[in-house]
């Protein structure tokens, strides 16, 4: 007879449940060794879990083998209707000692968050081969992806046809046509992305505002004197994407990069990323984050080719189709 008894998470858990996330985020840091340190911390990690488990709406499970806690998953939703119907495991939402286990401990809660009419599930997982596996098996697939890379050691030549440079306000423009560029990217095959999208009017007006922003370094790239497109580099503490686990120290953050359509395959893009990366070795940054659909077939390509280590995969599964 299995020794394991599923139950619902309770307070009384959050140490026992700490110390399998400080477990977790020791061997996730001998591979991404930039990643933070301190949840290696049972306390610090204990911030994490409780964060998780304090959020409106959470609920979960836990897994208890002879007395000893060894697997928990903790979810909440989140109130943006961009989500659909949803319920969020974050990074710090589940740990378990056998990996086999998360799919136990899924199948205990999601009953209830089906029941409640949550029926679109994301989970942010670290690049642990067998976690991930097990994720699959319960019809989970990939979104999005979370990386970093130390920030060059050295400067970065600029490609002979381009002239990369920061963007002035005679930019503008086509600044913000560039702003709408790449959710419309997004929108198309295979990508299928449901964001919203500014009109042109908000999107000079926004630039009009945020241009002289001295905490966000903007860059074009121009060809044959016309810009064809732009990036945008800043601190990690200005996105609300990367946190707890996620968040290397003293990180700058690749947060956009859009290249015009007529333009693309001129290596616009990856100098744009250059000039972004080479931007935070300047600043003092030791490395750089970035994130990107998984299913954005120039993104994808383009980012690990600039160095950029997947260090989370954002799964999601959509039920009853």
């Amino acid at each position: 007879m299995s020794q394991h008894v599923i139950r619902p998470f309770e307070e009384a858990d959050l140490p026992a449940a700490a110390g399998l996330l400080a477990e977790r985020h020791q061997e996730h840091r001998k591979r991404h060794p930039l990643l933070p340190a301190d949840y290696e911390d049972e306390q610090l990690a204990l911030v994490e879990v409780t964060a998780a488990w304090e959020s409106e709406g959470a609920s979960g499970a836990v897994m208890v083998e002879h007395g000893e806690l060894t697997g928990y998953l903790l979810a909440a939703p989140k109130p943006s209707p961009v989500w659909g119907p949803n319920i969020w495991v974050e990074a710090a939402g589940h740990a378990v000692r056998e990996p086999e286990h998360i799919r136990d401990l899924y199948g205990a809660a999601a009953a209830q968050w089906v029941d409640d009419g949550r029926t679109a599930h994301y989970v942010l997982v670290p690049d642990d081969t067998e976690l991930i596996d097990a994720w699959f098996r319960l019809a989970f697939g990939s979104q999005h992806a979370h990386a970093v890379r130390p920030v060059p050691e050295s400067p970065l030549a600029q490609p002979p046809n381009l002239a990369v440079r920061r963007a002035v306000r005679a930019d503008i423009p086509v600044l913000a046509e560039l702003d709408l560029a790449l959710p419309r990217h997004q929108g198309l095959s295979p990508v299928f992305s449901s964001g919203e999208m500014p009109t042109l009017e908000e999107a000079v007006a926004d630039w009009q505002e945020s241009i002289d922003d001295q905490d966000y370094a903007t860059f074009v790239a121009s060809y044959n004197g016309e810009v064809i497109g732009s990036s945008v580099g800043c601190s990690l503490d200005k996105s609300s994407s990367h946190n707890g686990l996620a968040k290397p120290d003293n990180a700058g953050f690749l947060g956009f990069a859009a290249v015009l359509p007529a333009a693309r395959g001129l290596g616009a893009g990856r100098a744009l990323g250059e000039a972004v990366l080479q931007w935070s070795a300047e600043t003092g940054y030791t490395s750089v984050v970035t994130d990107w659909r998984v299913t954005n077939l120039l993104s994808s390509r383009t980012w690990p080719r600039l160095g950029f280590r997947q260090t989370f995969h954002r799964l999601h599964r959509l039920i009853g189709h």
